[in-house]
């Protein structure tokens, strides 16, 4: 009799079975998918119940026959890919392809790699599911009919090489809407007035003026804030109200796909891409040594808060002897699940209690490690007792104006022992109140002294820019997209040029503003919040077996397409509508020139294209790069001039085509460590900026340097480090960092030399 055959996705995952199981067995990888729909055509068929055409991916043949060849010699054939509906398609694709229609087949899941998860999946196997299929199936149709529809009218209306995604396009419209807030936000001033008083026992604290007159103060400029501060300084102030309760804080419930996409960003700093890639290897198996390569976490794509009985039951016993039993709550907490949850797979967690973080440190790369440990703590966490703290409310009155302070004393630390809250510390340069702690002995009708008084101006903040992690909380919030697709959904907008990153922050890009413009307008369901959502849930009731493939096309593709028909004919007159006056003649046959968009961005371009071909760069990259003008080109001597290029702008010779010479654009600044080459801006195929050596290229390595950062030509006045470089955040806005010894450093604009913080 033959050995069985077990097919996965990943190689890895089938190294780690593969040790778990005897030798009746043998585990082969399929590598991904083995089929897709054609690159050349649409390969769904809409006059025919959307039929789709799938055939094996290019490269994968010799998988594909390697597969055949050991399925139709095995006793039987189990195909074990993700449990999720795309592994449920790749199962359908095996199942079609590979395995022989006499051989036993059967599925089975694996929602943790070990032996115990391995076992339990091989014990109860079972069909492919149809539904979970036909659902990928529809999605997989809808999204190919949104990119191969719309990226035609794309390129007829901006230029040739456009695309357009379903769920991608929603993103990108609130990434544009956001910055369409953010560009018609006027700020208004107002004013903040903040006492210090001491008591009787020479005690200082803080306190916000919160009423005058019983009612919220409105000081919206300077001359208000003077005469109010004068008014307070003559009265006399006592504590008028003391209030103390005590709070709870629960902690969270365990990690699913995007919580865990969120947590890693802001704590980790880490892409929703990054974090999965890492969530996959700790699910597909990690060599432990003597424990041999065990798969650390449970299956990471998942919009489930749902725990084993099992897994409650091992970190309740984990939580009682590691930190006592007032640490434990009587019951085992239960987390309600989202309105949108499909509830197929657990909550992310460790597969197993007994590998703490700092037991396999040693086995785990630095952010493998990071992960690992994020996802441990807040699962200990979610079963662990509630934190308690005693709040205290002062009130302190003179005359009509009454000051408030608020603190906490933690009473118990609870779940916050295991995974603490992260708050940036507040500073009194923050927009924030200043905060002191609350003294011991203050007693209602106690004489106040107020010793200053720090009035403070303010002007409200435009909304901010989204991050992949509030983006990605916000599309689960609307219903849209899956815990598969959420990572994706920014490299691909990235990728498209659609939106820049900067700082962390997703900035919509001119391109992707004007994107989201022709769609809002030519074809809104595209764009549409509550539609996307719809289809969303539409591809659910597949999956339920309440609906059919066709029917939720059809609802989908019918009112898509009575769009695009109305649209047809319309191209010309939005391109032109798309074209502006670039205000000024063309210098070789005098007909106006316009601003066109091309795969670099925009550009002027002399009307009468095609007789006359004149292009220009706009004047904003010219003088951006204005320390460059008067270069002469190195080959002819010609002038050397601003050109756009796939991976930023650059300098070309103003000859072309029959000279060819370019070179790289610096920024004005010599390199701080070889003192001979420039700096270069310059970005990665991903679109982010980096800095790097002139010296520093393929064919020049006589310098290292390169840096994510904008070093800036200043000394540290700590380390002599003969650079700073440029870094920004929310609480300390721009600031000079040194890289060396992490000195900071105001940057004041007004000033040439930076100022120590």
């Amino acid at each position: 009799m033959g050995k069985s055959l077990i097919i996965v996705e990943s190689p890895s995952k089938a190294k780690t079975i593969n040790k778990y199981l005897g030798k009746d067995y043998t585990v082969e990888a399929s590598v991904g998918h083995i089929k897709n729909l054609p690159k050349s055509k649409l390969g769904v068929d809409v006059e025919n119940n959307y039929e789709s055409v799938y055939e094996t991916i290019s490269g994968k043949e010799e998988v594909v026959n390697k597969l055949k060849k050991i399925a139709g010699d095995a006793h039987a054939v189990y195909i074990a890919t993700d449990p999720d509906r795309e592994g449920e398609a790749i199962a359908s694709d095996i199942a079609e392809e590979i395995v022989p229609e006499n051989k036993k087949l059967f599925r089975v899941l694996f929602h943790e790699i070990t032996p115990n998860g391995v076992r339990e999946g091989m014990e109860n196997p079972r069909e492919i599911n149809k539904n979970l299929v036909e659902s990928q199936r529809a999605r997989r149709a809808m999204d190919r009919l949104v990119g191969y529809k719309v990226s035609p009218f794309l390129w007829k209306t901006v230029y040739y090489g456009l695309s357009a995604g379903r769920v991608q396009s929603v993103a990108l419209r609130l990434i544009c809407e956001r910055e369409e807030e953010i560009k018609k936000f006027k700020p208004v001033e107002y004013w903040t007035i903040t006492g210090e008083f001491k008591t009787e026992r020479s005690d200082l604290f803080f306190a916000k003026l919160l009423r005058i007159k019983g009612k919220e103060p409105k000081i919206s400029d300077q001359l208000s804030s003077e005469q109010t501060v004068a008014d307070i300084k003559t009265k006399q102030f006592s504590i008028s109200d003391i209030q103390k309760k005590n709070v709870k804080r629960n902690p969270n419930a365990p990690f699913i796909t995007s919580t865990l996409q969120q947590e890693a960003a802001s704590r980790l700093r880490f892409t929703a891409k990054r974090t999965m890639m890492l969530a996959q290897k700790l699910y597909e198996g990690i060599d432990l040594g003597e424990e041999g390569t065990v798969g650390l976490i449970t299956y990471m794509r998942t919009d489930s808060t749902r725990l084993s009985d099992d897994a409650v039951t091992a970190v309740r016993e984990f939580i009682y002897s590691n930190y006592g039993a007032e640490y434990l709550p009587k019951e085992p907490r239960v987390y309600k699940k989202g309105k949108a949850s499909q509830d197929a797979h657990e909550a992310i967690r460790p597969t197993s209690i007994k590998f703490t973080p700092k037991s396999i440190k040693r086995h785990l790369e630095k952010d493998l490690y990071a992960l690992y440990e994020l996802i441990w703590n807040r699962f200990v966490a979610c079963q662990m007792e509630s934190a308690k703290f005693e709040q205290v409310t002062v009130d302190v009155t003179g005359g009509d104006y009454m000051f408030r302070t608020t603190g906490s004393v933690p009473l118990f630390r609870g779940f916050l022992q295991v995974y603490d809250d992260i708050k940036e510390e507040k500073g009194i340069d923050d927009d924030e109140d200043l905060t002191s702690k609350i003294p011991a002995h203050l007693a209602v009708g106690q004489k106040t002294e107020l010793t200053q008084i720090l009035p403070k101006q303010h002007f409200t903040k435009p909304p901010a820019r989204f991050t992949e992690s509030s983006l990605v909380k916000e599309l689960e919030a609307l219903g849209i997209g899956r815990p598969s697709t959420y990572a994706q959904i920014v490299a691909t907008i990235l990728d498209r040029k659609y939106v820049d990153q900067e700082e962390r922050k997703l900035k919509a890009t001119p391109l992707g503003m004007t994107i989201i413009g022709i769609l809002k307008q030519s074809l809104p369901d595209i764009v549409n919040y509550k539609f996307t959502a719809k289809m969303e849930d539409e591809l659910e009731t597949i999956a339920s077996g309440e609906n059919s493939y066709v029917q939720v096309l059809d609802d989908f593709y019918k009112p898509f397409h009575k769009d695009l028909e109305l649209l047809d004919g319309q191209a010309g007159k939005i391109k032109k509508s798309l074209q502006q006056d670039a205000g000024e003649a063309c210098d070789l046959c005098g007909k106006p020139m316009i601003i066109k968009w091309g795969r670099y961005g925009q550009f002027k371009a002399c009307s009468g294209y095609p007789a006359c071909k004149n292009r220009k760069p706009l004047e904003d990259e010219t003088e951006k790069f204005q320390h460059m003008a008067g270069m002469k080109c190195k080959v002819c001597g010609g002038d050397m001039v601003v050109k756009g290029g796939p991976f930023g702008a650059f300098l070309g010779c103003s000859n072309y085509p029959s000279c060819t010479n370019t070179q790289p654009i610096t920024t004005g600044i010599k390199c701080p460590v070889c003192k001979t080459g420039d700096i270069i801006e310059s970005k990665t195929r991903r679109k982010r900026i980096f800095y790097r050596c002139s010296n520093n290229t393929t064919e020049n390595k006589t310098c290292e340097f390169i840096s994510w950062d904008m070093p800036v030509e200043k000394e540290c006045k700590n380390c002599k480090n003969p650079y700073l470089i440029k870094k920004s955040s929310k609480r300390k806005g721009d600031y000079l960092l040194c890289p060396n010894c992490k000195e900071e450093y105001y940057l004041e604009e007004s000033e040439s030399q930076a100022v120590a913080v």
